[in-house]
């Protein structure tokens, strides 16, 4: 009997589980591949992680490494320590790492030393700032893999400007889209804003999560005090992510959390939180999940960073890239709420097959 060709797919936050979703289903397809599924544990909240699961439909992991969390230094090593004792048993002929996060760098380091080939999803995104660890964690995993998918055309012409082999990257398009487009009729029945005592399309949906914006005194409450005026005139939906929560606590801000308009929520899974965001006039932001998410839905988005590695959201999207400039905030809010807004379109390859365009062409490389 032919053996199976072992391929390990890696996920560890919650942004990987949207991608990794699709990706695993349409590689369990190929019979002559055994699909090993390892969850390092960086996130590691039942809310941040198992409710995702579930709603994804995505199956329980094979190995579970349960690192939790740390510096960026602790949780790397631990990962790769861990990580290399359950590559060195298995012997994958190829390792999948998706997005930017800590397990995406530390697989990517460990596939390296032990020789085995990695595949990464997501490869090329650049916001050119050195300062995100995210960043770093991008270059360097593209930098060591043998196979590039890319979301968008100008992330393959940075790894072309970076002296990548064209040879090795393919344009396969937006997995996380994958998973809207499949979960998207269940978020429709849902109507979870109806939960909340709003209206559809009047009010807006906030996430935040980024340590430059939740971890830092003068930024989180330059953000709260808008959120609370904007609450004034417009509902705010804000699912609270535990890191925001624990900080608006030590800093002593949850008395902004109280206004009558602004509705803070525990964190919600996927599916409800697509309800929420495909209802609401318009998003804020600093996640790139929802980028992506809210352009494919023509959803307003405003992002509350400085720059953004998903310039093709902005270029041709409809999000908005302005840090933490609240003035030109309410400008944005203005021209969204009488319809002046750009438009925007959906961009090449968001059409709900780049797993299996991904899954396709790792075929043919073992075939």
């Amino acid at each position: 009997m032919k053996r199976k060709h072992k391929i390990v797919l890696i996920a560890g936050a919650r942004p990987n589980f949207m991608k990794i979703a699709p990706l695993i289903n349409e590689l369990d397809k190929i019979r002559s591949f055994k699909n090993i599924l390892i969850h390092t544990g960086q996130h590691y909240d039942y809310s941040m992680s198992e409710l995702f699961f579930r709603d994804l439909g995505l199956r329980k992991p094979d190995v579970y490494l349960g690192v939790g969390s740390g510096t960026h230094a602790e949780q790397t090593a631990r990962i790769m320590i861990a990580l290399e004792k359950e590559l060195i048993k298995i012997k994958p002929d190829l390792v999948i790492v998706v997005g930017d996060v800590n397990s995406t760098l530390a697989a990517a380091i460990v596939c390296s030393k032990l020789c085995i080939r990695l595949a990464h999803v997501e490869a090329g995104l650049r916001s050119f700032d050195m300062t995100m660890p995210e960043e770093v964690n991008r270059i360097v995993t593209d930098r060591l893999s043998d196979l590039l998918f890319t979301i968008s055309a100008d992330s393959a012409d940075n790894l072309i400007k970076e002296g990548v082999d064209r040879k090795k990257i393919f344009f396969t398009g937006n997995v996380m889209i994958d998973t809207l487009i499949k979960l998207k009729p269940r978020a429709e029945k849902l109507n979870a804003y109806k939960n909340y005592g709003v209206e559809r399309k009047n009010y807006c949906l906030v996430t935040l999560h980024r340590p430059s914006n939740v971890d830092n005194r003068d930024n989180i409450l330059k953000i709260i005090k808008a959120l609370s005026e904007i609450s004034l005139s417009l509902p705010v939906i804000f699912p609270v992510h535990p890191r925001t929560l624990n900080n608006i606590d030590e800093f002593g801000f949850r008395k902004y959390l109280k206004k009558p308009g602004l509705i803070a929520t525990a964190p919600v899974g996927y599916i409800e939180n697509l309800s929420v965001m495909m209802n609401a006039r318009f998003v804020i932001t600093d996640s790139g999940g929802i980028q992506s998410e809210s352009t494919f839905m023509k959803i307003p988005c405003i992002t509350l960073r400085k720059n953004t590695e998903l310039t093709v959201t902005e270029k041709i999207g409809t999000n908005t890239v302005i840090g933490l400039d609240t003035e030109r905030l309410f400008v944005i809010i203005d021209d969204i709420m009488s319809d002046n807004y750009k438009k925007g379109r959906i961009p090449k390859y968001w059409d709900g097959k780049a797993s299996e365009r991904i899954a396709g062409i790792i075929k043919k490389l073992f075939l």
